[in-house]
Order: structure tokens, then C-alpha cells, then sequence
């Protein structure tokens, strides 16, 4: 592929400001490639090109101008329909705000918008983010780039899938049980997890917390720095937001693996992952694992980790959802409603339990990385199946008992708010992207993890097996009746 839609952001930014490219031209390249494949796969759900046109050639004047230039200057931007942006449809995959159009970006789209990113548009999410299939009652469901048929990712599945495409060279995505890290490890592409409190947030319902954190996507892990550099910020409404130097983002620093101590594990010790998985990100790591000083297989101590998060989960829908589930339950889908119901029905016992669980693991955390700089463990848990089913209903043979325990290899670090960057490492065993989670060793180590996470890409990039895979544009882009045929 050789498109501009195809560059990465990092050297699309360094062509505007050199005059080798127009924005114009790439967000018409960007905006031709939407158009080319995405009746394939439902992943940007709504648009607004004729602003993002104009934007791009005041974009163009500024450059021309020898004007000052934003660290996005004149760079497509996919946005997660959870985040709220001004003029464009915002439904949050849910019909309750079907028809909503703010007059106003939120403080992260603010902030991105004035970097110089141009917004093409909105990319799609399950129902407020509920659930690791993207799709919803609004738009439908988005399939994988790899193969249509099969499911993304979630929740920020739709922005991963734009990146794959090449629709976008940066897109917004948040977490909190795996929706950065889940769809990028299905496609091929990289995130980053950050800090709680990094990326600061206006509207989270519960503030304090570990559980929900916005983060940037791209096809690589430099072009998610550069990206992160125009979120991360310090701002008061965020009670985990502090001192920042944002620009240290922007220019990844050079790590020499050959000075790391790294554990890896295929399962965290406790979580259910499928065992050829398992087995694949084992040979993966064996590629690797001469680069470094120690690479060595542990397991933290995570046993509890699956039960804590459900129950933190469902307090945190009950403070967000609640309202609406008492109110206009109709409008809302299963993910969403069983929830709720599940958060209804804990007792105060268990929430107690629960608090004092997640502060236990995390203490254990910290005694795991007295002896290793980071953690690598893959970034999902099973292949992608099929769009038709809502999650994955057993593992091994072994049913799961809710519909985020099969998330349980990315939700059990959120409980403890490390850094993690998600890097692609190949195939796996059906032909889809594989992920693989690097996780830094300390809270506020968010510099140091993506730089590791940098050098270890590197490395992946030079074996076959463990590239970034790249999905086939042409046959995306040929008629729905040829691709059946």
C-alpha cells in the first residue's frame, strides 16, 4: 500500500510541515479509503467530510504561511462515539442518545482539535462501551478487518479497525476492562493504557479509580505517543490528574532491551486464555526473548483478580446506568441491563471485599517488579468468533461465568493501573491478529513502558511471523457478492 491514508502519523506530520503533502490530500486519501472498504465493515458510523475538508485547507494556508504548527497539524482523527464532539452525531452506541448532536467537543476532542488534528469522524462502540463486540442497536455491528464475518473487538473496535484500514492515522479509544487493548490485539495495530489520571477526564461518574481511562490508537507505537503528547494533561477535575510533561511523549526515547529483566506469562497465572494461544505467545516470546538480559516465564499472583473486577465493574455502571436502567429500560441493550442487574444483587460485603482486594493486588504488583522492568503477556485471550455471538461463552471447553471473563488477561492489570502499550505480534492460529500486552513497571511509568514497547516493535518487525500483519485492502474493497464468492 502506498496511499497516503497509509503513512504513519509520524511521517505524514513530517511531510505537511516539509510541503511534500497537502492535508487536503490526505484527508481525500483518508476520507477515499472510508469509502472503499468500510461497507465491508461498519467502522466509522458517522462522518462530517465537508468540515474536515475545510479544515484541512486552512491546515494548508498555515503551512504555506510559515505559521506555527500543532504536533497533529493537518492528521485525520477517528472518533470513538463515547467521546462527545462538536457538530456530529454522538450516540454512544445507544438509542437513548440516538439523535444527539453537542454543540461543544469534550475536553479531550478540545484538546486534540487544537493540536491540529482533523476530525473525519465518528467510530463505532457497543452500548456506553459495555461489551468487547462492537456493535449496538444504533449502527450494527463492525467486523474485523481480517475477515468481516468475525468480531473486532471492543469497545473501541471501530476505531481499531479504521486504523487497520488505513481510514484514519490516529483515533480515540478508552478502557477499562480491554476496549484499547482488546480490538488492537484483534487488528494488528498498537494502544496504550495509560496512567489513571494521565488523560484527564471531565466525565467520569466515579472519579477515584483505576477502572476507566482514555487513551490513544495508532498503527504503531511512535505515532501513539505523538498522539498521547496532545492528551495527557493536569487538570483539577480529574482527582488522579497530575504534573505532566506532555511533550516527552511526542519523541519515543531509545531503550536497549539488552538491559531489561523481563517476566512473561501466558495466562497471568489464573485467567482463562485459550491454550493454542498460549502456545503461539509462547513462541513468540522464544523469537525474543535472546534480546534481553533475562526473559523468564512468572506469574504474578493474580487469582482473585477476575472476581474483584466484576464487582468493581457493577458499581461502576450502577453509578453511571442506573438512571436509565430505571427509567428507560427498553431503551437499553443486554450488555448494559445485566450489569446493573448483576450490581443490584452484591451485597455491601462484596463491594467491601472487592476494595480491599484491588488494594491487596496492587501491593503484590509492586512486589512482582522488584525483580523485572516489565510483564508480557498477550493481549487477548481467544481468537475472534463470530459477530453473531455477544461474547465468548467458554474457553478450553470450560464455560465462562459472565460475559467479560474471557477479558480477564487485560482486566486483571487494570485493577492495578499500570502502563500497558499493546504491540501486534503476528497471526495466530486462524489467520487474526495477535497482541501482546507490555506492561511497565510502576504507576507514572507511562514514558519508559511505550519507549520498551517501542524497541520491542522494532524487534517484531524483523521476523516474518511476528510483523504487524495488514489487512487486504483490495478485497475489502471489492463488491460484497465477489468476496462471497
Amino acid at each position: 500500500m502506498s496511499d497516503p491514508c497509509d503513512l504513519s502519523a509520524i511521517d505524514a506530520r513530517k511531510q505537511i510541515e516539509k510541503k511534500q503533502l497537502s492535508p487536503l490530500e490526505l484527508v481525500d486519501s483518508c476520507i477515499a479509503r472510508i469509502e472503499a472498504v468500510d461497507g465491508r465493515l461498519n467502522a466509522m458510523v458517522a462522518t462530517c467530510y465537508d468540515r474536515a475538508r475545510d479544515e484541512a485547507v486552512m491546515a494548508e494556508k498555515a503551512v504555506m504561511q510559515g505559521l506555527a504548527l500543532g504536533p497533529l497539524h493537518g492528521l485525520p482523527l477517528g472518533v470513538k462515539d463515547l467521546n462527545v464532539t462538536k457538530g456530529l452525531r454522538t450516540t454512544f452506541g445507544s438509542e437513548l442518545h440516538a439523535n444527539f448532536i453537542p454543540d461543544s467537543d469534550e475536553r479531550i476532542i478540545a484538546d486534540l482539535r487544537g493540536a491540529g488534528a482533523i476530525v473525519l469522524g465518528k467510530t463505532n462502540t457497543p452500548e456506553f462501551g459495555a461489551g468487547a463486540n462492537t456493535t449496538n442497536r444504533v449502527y450494527g455491528a463492525t467486523g474485523n478487518p481480517f475477515d468481516p464475518d468475525r468480531i473486532c473487538g471492543g469497545s473501541s473496535g471501530g476505531s481499531a479497525v479504521a486504523l487497520a484500514c488505513g481510514m484514519v492515522p490516529l483515533a480515540t479509544g478508552s478502557d477499562t476492562g480491554g476496549s484499547l487493548r482488546t480490538p488492537a490485539s484483534f487488528c494488528g495495530i498498537a494502544s496504550h493504557r495509560g496512567t489513571p489520571g494521565l488523560v484527564p477526564s471531565d466525565r467520569r461518574a466515579i472519579g477515584l479509580t483505576t477502572y476507566n481511562v482514555q487513551g490513544p490508537m495508532a498503527r504503531n507505537v511512535p505515532d501513539a505517543g505523538l498522539m498521547l503528547s496532545a492528551m495527557a494533561a493536569h487538570l483539577s477535575c480529574d482527582p488522579l490528574s497530575g504534573p505532566v510533561d506532555s511533550a516527552i511523549f511526542g519523541t519515543i526515547e531509545h531503550v536497549d532491551l539488552s538491559t531489561l529483566r523481563v517476566a512473561w506469562s501466558p495466562n497471568l497465572g489464573s485467567v482463562p486464555v485459550d491454550q493454542k494461544i498460549e502456545k503461539i505467545f509462547e513462541e513468540r516470546i522464544d523469537l525474543i526473548s535472546s534480546v534481553f538480559e533475562l526473559c523468564e516465564r512468572h506469574d504474578p499472583e493474580m487469582q482473585s483478580a477476575l472476581d474483584t473486577f466484576w464487582i468493581i465493574r457493577g458499581v461502576h455502571f450502577l453509578a453511571a446506568q442506573f438512571n436509565a436502567y430505571q427509567n428507560t429500560p427498553d431503551k437499553l441493550g443486554p450488555n448494559v441491563t445485566s450489569n446493573v442487574e448483576a450490581a443490584l444483587a452484591m451485597t455491601p460485603q462484596d463491594i467491601g471485599w472487592a476494595m480491599a482486594e484491588q488494594t491487596r493486588l496492587y501491593r503484590s504488583f509492586q512486589r512482582f517488579f522488584e525483580d523485572y522492568d516489565l510483564l508480557l503477556c498477550p493481549g487477548s485471550s481467544v481468537p475472534p468468533f463470530p459477530l453473531e455471538q455477544l461474547y465468548c461463552e467458554e474457553i478450553n471447553g470450560k464455560p465462562t461465568r459472565n460475559y467479560v471473563e474471557w477479558l480477564g488477561i487485560a482486566s486483571a492489570i487494570t485493577l492495578t493501573g499500570h502502563p500497558v502499550t499493546l504491540v501486534p505480534i503476528g497471526l495466530d492460529h486462524t489467520s487474526a491478529p495477535l497482541g501482546m500486552q507490555v506492561v511497565g513497571p510502576r504507576r507514572h511509568s507511562d514514558a519508559f513502558t511505550l519507549a520498551a514497547a517501542s524497541a520491542i516493535e522494532k524487534e517484531l518487525q524483523t521476523h516474518t511471523r511476528t510483523r504487524r500483519p495488514i489487512p487486504d485492502i483490495n478485497t475489502l474493497s471489492a463488491p460484497a457478492s465477489a468476496n462471497h464468492a
